[in-house]
């Protein structure tokens, strides 16, 4: 079987836009050196550990939570199932007997949800209409044994619930206190063509970091 390498990432750009709050950074890429000037080519950037495609680790949201320069690179590596959502509504929540029907007998330490989301990249709805997981759903994950947890939304809550709102993103909450890795805003998914994929997530090592932008890659074939 010819292997085929699918970048399932985010391309990080000058004035890209961060997740919708005061503590998620506008991207700022400027040059600093040149080579018409310096004969070389520098540049700084300026971006939240959140940014575009990126990995969150359990410190995002609790204060004893693995940080993301600890994450172990063997949950970070290796197989993933990938579980077809995009007949999934918007604004509407996955429960945990369609993860089960989906799954059948498998219990897969990696998952990759697709919901074609990343359609919507650039506009409001991306943020404000995406599916999610039902917190029932992440909790029958962590039962089912499930360590990092992938997707194509921006995260797996209802976007009404965040912060300002009682409860607060529960379904982060349920997976960080378990220990599982998330990692959102993949893209690229529809290029897929097999439910079983290695998944490739590498985000920048953060001394203490919450999260960090992941260069995203899945395998296919050998």
């Amino acid at each position: 079987m010819t292997r085929r390498i699918i970048d399932l990432s985010h391309t990080i750009e000058d004035g890209m836009p961060g997740y919708p709050s005061p503590w998620h950074p506008r991207v700022e890429v400027s040059v600093l050196a040149t080579h018409q000037a310096q004969g070389r080519e520098v540049r700084k950037i300026v971006l939240g550990t959140h940014t575009a495609t990126h990995c969150d680790a359990p410190r995002h949201f609790r204060t004893d939570g693995m940080t993301l320069d600890a994450l172990p690179l063997d949950v970070l590596i290796g197989p993933a199932r990938v579980i077809d959502l995009t007949a999934c509504a918007p604004r509407r929540p996955v429960p945990p007997e369609y993860l089960a029907t989906a799954l059948g007998d498998e219990r897969p330490r990696r998952l990759v949800l697709r919901f074609d989301w990343s359609d919507h990249w650039g506009r409001p709805e991306f943020y404000t209409d995406h599916p999610y997981l039902s917190p029932a759903a992440a909790r029958w994950l962590v039962e089912q044994g499930v360590r990092l947890v992938a997707m194509d939304i921006p995260n797996p809550d209802d976007p009404r619930q965040g912060y300002g709102h009682d409860p607060d993103s529960p379904v982060h909450h349920v997976f960080f206190a378990a220990g599982v890795i998330l990692v959102e805003y993949l893209c690229g998914l529809k290029e897929l063509t097999k439910a079983e994929i290695e998944l490739i997530v590498l985000p920048l090592k953060i001394a203490g970091g919450d999260g960090a932008p992941a260069r995203c890659v899945a395998v296919e074939g050998t």
